[in-house]
């Protein structure tokens, strides 16, 4: 028999095997070409010479539309930002800083409050009341009700999605009503602490009935500032754009300026003084870095 090459997805490594989907959703267990020399990371579109019995040879890596360094994740598409209702409380620092991380590795953010079974806390109010209204994607979802579920799936229908948000918000139990029979080990919010404990250790990719994947990925909710420069990271903040032609100077960081736009929209209520709090706290953390490697 002819060995055939095929292309496919990386879904997962794990002991020294790569688990590769082809378009017909089977799944091959295959070992690395020598020559190889990057490291291939779950999402990677790569080739593979089939040997049967579902065995193969990974040959080679395609070109990737973006690589996240954390989680470890090539070609994601979406990143679902999973705030729950409460128990723990939602993270607004958190939140606006994953938008951030979102826009500047060209992912679609979608906001999902979780646990709406639970009453409401008033930063998950307040998540729901300005957001959705300044353009940003918002569903809301319970597992326990099933509300929701079925609208973010239709949302990862053939696309790569990766999870954010902190411990305990239930990303992993998300992860389950989307996956029939991911069995993704969960473990409740400490009643101690107040917030989850990280359940995963490495990424892997699960395929969705419906269609797309979806990255288990509990560890990413750590807020790390991109690497970009400060002048730019207004650039991330879609609801700025409206107000920054009420700017007097053409470089405003909308910061210490004076006759700044989106100061103004802040003052009127049209950006939320919340949201520009946090973006002056990641501005000032990109001017700090730049002063010590300048």
């Amino acid at each position: 028999m002819k060995d055939e090459r095929v292309g496919g997805l990386v879904l997962k490594n794990y002991g020294g095997f790569y688990y590769v989907q082809d378009s017909q959703k089977v799944v091959y267990e295959c070992k690395l070409r020598g020559k190889v020399k990057k490291q291939v990371l779950s999402g990677d579109r790569v080739l593979i010479t089939s040997l049967g019995n579902q065995c193969g040879i990974l040959e080679s890596i395609l070109p990737r539309r973006n690589e996240l360094v954390r989680p470890r994740v090539a070609n994601a598409d979406l990143l679902l930002i999973v705030m729950a209702n409460d128990k723990p409380a939602p993270s607004l620092v958190l939140l606006d800083g994953l938008l951030v991380n979102a826009y500047f590795n060209n992912l679609i953010p979608y906001i999902i409050i979780n646990k709406k079974d639970l009453p409401e806390d008033s930063r998950a109010a307040m998540i729901g009341q300005y957001y959705p209204r300044s353009g940003f994607n918002v569903i809301r979802t319970s597992v326990h009700t099933g509300c929701g579920i079925d609208e973010l799936r239709a949302v990862i229908k053939e696309r790569i999605a990766v999870m954010a948000g902190p411990s305990g918000s239930g990303k992993s139990s998300l992860l389950n009503s989307l996956v029939a029979g991911a069995g993704i080990r969960t473990q409740e919010v400490s009643n101690k602490i107040g917030r989850g404990r990280h359940t995963t250790r490495h990424v892997e990719l699960y395929p969705l009935g419906s269609g797309g994947w979806i990255a288990d990925t509990p560890g990413f909710s750590v807020l790390n500032t991109p690497d970009m420069e400060s002048h730019r990271l207004a650039d991330y903040y879609p609801d700025f754009q409206n107000y920054t032609c009420g700017c007097k100077f053409g470089d405003c960081l909308h910061y210490r300026e004076t006759d700044c736009g989106v100061k103004d929209a802040v003052t009127d209520g049209r950006v939320a003084q919340f949201r520009y709090q946090n973006y002056i706290a990641i501005l000032e953390k990109l001017i700090q870095n730049e002063r010590c490697y300048s």
